[in-house]
């Protein structure tokens, strides 16, 4: 059983800093906020998920560090944003694996969707100084497909719905048991 933990940040820059003994999901959802996260893996053998859902609607930053410091730790990270208007959002995300840490997962998965012409920015940094580590990253910035929305509005689904049922699983990951946790995030969502 994993411990669970929530952070959300509204309209406020926030500093998160998390040392982590055991398997851990973090849920992290944040309007228009700027956040800088650290998170220390200090136990060999656990197992770390983060779920980041960012609705940005100014100039913001999101920064996240995850240290790899024990053997066999494993960190899957998973960042989304949306960036409203024509305005700039940059995600700095960075995995570190010690030379003297082996047998490490650490991957990143990082996405900004721009509603308009918004200035979005990802680097995503694997910092691995150990050759028995498996890590991956991956870092997209667009727009949601044409044939997607096509193929939604061929159904009898208007536009801005389509936009809003993507935007919703973009962002909550599926997460649906715990939407009572971030009632303000899904009612922003509806807002966009």
């Amino acid at each position: 059983m994993s411990k669970i933990l929530y952070a959300f940040d509204d309209n406020k820059n926030t500093n998160y800093k998390y040392n982590i003994s055991e398997d851990t999901i973090i849920y992290h959802f944040s309007i228009n906020a700027s956040s800088n996260v650290e998170i220390n893996l200090i136990k060999s053998g656990i197992t770390l998920y983060y779920y980041y859902g960012n609705i940005n609607y100014d100039n913001n930053t999101f920064k996240i560090k995850v240290n790899h410091l024990k053997n066999n730790t494993h960190s899957e990270l998973f960042n989304h944003g949306v960036n409203v208007f024509n305005n700039s959002l940059n995600y700095y995300v960075d995995g570190v694996v010690l030379k003297e840490c082996s047998k490490c997962i650490c991957n990143q998965e990082n996405q900004i969707i721009n509603i308009r012409n918004g200035k979005s920015t990802i680097c995503p940094n694997l910092l691995i100084d150990n050759f028995d580590v498996d890590s991956n990253h991956s870092a997209y910035i667009g727009s949601f497909r044409d044939d997607i929305l096509f193929y939604m509005m061929s159904r009898g689904i208007s536009r801005q719905v389509a936009i809003r049922l993507l935007l919703y699983g973009f962002l909550v990951n599926g997460n649906d048991d715990n939407a009572s946790k971030f009632d303000k995030f899904i009612n922003e969502i509806n807002n966009i």
